[in-house]
């Protein structure tokens, strides 16, 4: 398996996951010429793309899915009340209609419900037998009935949106405040290291830190509170990055 971070943040996310038989994208959330030419970057043809996951309908997940799949015809898995939804491709030919979970003959996609305020909004675990990758973003807490499915993951893509302080002393107004520190709203970098501190497991490569807000948050004060979190509940892992914006992270083979 592989994978490699192609953006994360407020103005757009998206992701790339390669396995054996699959090339994947989860979220679409830049214009398409931006992740054509992420895409070739990695030397990854962009018409080699046949799955896109979608967390949810923001537009910075999903701003350049209808032009995409115009040129580039994936299969969009998505479930059936976001797909209705989403006006855009109601006549679009390649839909997988799931629940949360997905087969796809060599590889198996958890979509685990996340809490956040769009329509049957999903964060995934894609495995590849022994292989797999957790791409939680965009929710304000992770159920603990997913705990056991999420530990002990190869590579963690985690949310860590915004720094409590910064956030709640800065320029947002209040109702924004209140949306983004509530349970539909995102993850704080304290909640990240909490939640990882319970999921990081002997098998564990690497920690992407992802979607850090530009106004609430900076990757050096993630990083130090991620770890920081960590040391305190004794769970010792240094291997954490944060993921930008507008730069394509290292392609993490695995």
């Amino acid at each position: 398996m592989k994978a490699c971070i192609l953006a994360s943040g407020s103005k757009g996310n998206v992701t790339y996951v390669e396995t054996k038989n699959h090339r994947i994208l989860i979220d679409m959330g830049k214009c398409k010429k931006y992740i054509v030419d992420a895409l070739k970057s990695i030397s990854v043809d962009p018409k080699t793309i046949d799955i896109i996951l979608i967390s949810h309908l923001h537009a910075d997940h999903i701003s350049a899915l209808e032009n995409f799949i115009h040129t580039y015809p994936a299969l969009v898995c998505m479930p059936q009340e976001m797909f209705a939804s989403l006006d855009s491709i109601q006549n679009y030919d390649h839909i997988k209609i799931y629940d949360e979970e997905i087969d796809l003959d060599d590889i198996k996609i958890y979509a685990l419900k996340s809490s956040h305020d769009a329509v049957a909004s999903r964060n995934f675990i894609i495995e590849e037998g022994e292989a797999s990758l957790v791409q939680i973003t965009d929710t304000g807490y992770i159920k603990s009935k997913y705990f056991n499915l999420l530990k002990n993951r190869d590579i963690y893509f985690m949310e860590s949106n915004h720094d409590v302080e910064m956030l709640t002393h800065g320029p947002y107004p209040d109702w924004l405040k209140r949306r983004i520190l509530s349970d539909e709203g995102h993850l704080s970098n304290e909640a990240a290291g909490f939640y990882l501190s319970k999921l990081i497991g002997e098998k564990t490569k690497k920690v992407y830190l992802m979607h850090l807000s530009e106004e609430n948050n900076r990757p050096n004060i993630a990083l130090d509170t991620v770890k920081n979190t960590l040391k305190e509940y004794d769970v010792s892992f240094t291997d954490i990055k944060c993921a930008e914006q507008n730069e394509i992270s290292e392609v993490m083979e695995f």
